[in-house]
């Protein structure tokens, strides 16, 4: 089983990017998460960006750096909502099948992939 994590927090607006509000709330809920399960927190990345489309990666740099730094590290990416990592359920099924490993903090870590797809 996995025990490390790189996590990922994201929010849609640069108005929410300058308030920092959202972004600490979704630390603080991963670095909490973490903590209870006894994942180690490699760190975490941040980005102001929408999460909207099936084209996340091309759109989202840090995404992109925060999956290729889990796949080096053999770590999950965590968010603590699932809308965090995507809107669009093409591209959370791609990551799913492409077999990279995340967890929605929210939903927990023995979310199954059917609990995902909804």
């Amino acid at each position: 089983m996995i025990k490390k994590a790189i996590g990922y927090v994201r929010v849609s607006t640069s108005e929410q990017g300058r308030s920092g509000l959202g972004l600490k709330v979704q630390e603080s809920d991963i670095k909490e998460f973490c903590k209870n399960e006894g994942i180690e927190l490699i760190k975490i990345l941040s980005e102001v960006e929408s999460g909207k489309g099936f084209d996340a990666l091309e759109k989202r740099p840090v995404l992109s750096q925060a999956l290729n730094c889990a796949k080096k590290e053999s770590a999950y990416i965590i968010v603590n909502k699932l809308d965090r990592l995507g809107r669009d359920v093409a591209f959370i099924s791609s990551l799913m099948a492409n077999k990279t490993p995340f967890i929605a903090a929210q939903l927990g870590r023995d979310a199954d992939t059917f609990m995902l797809h909804l």
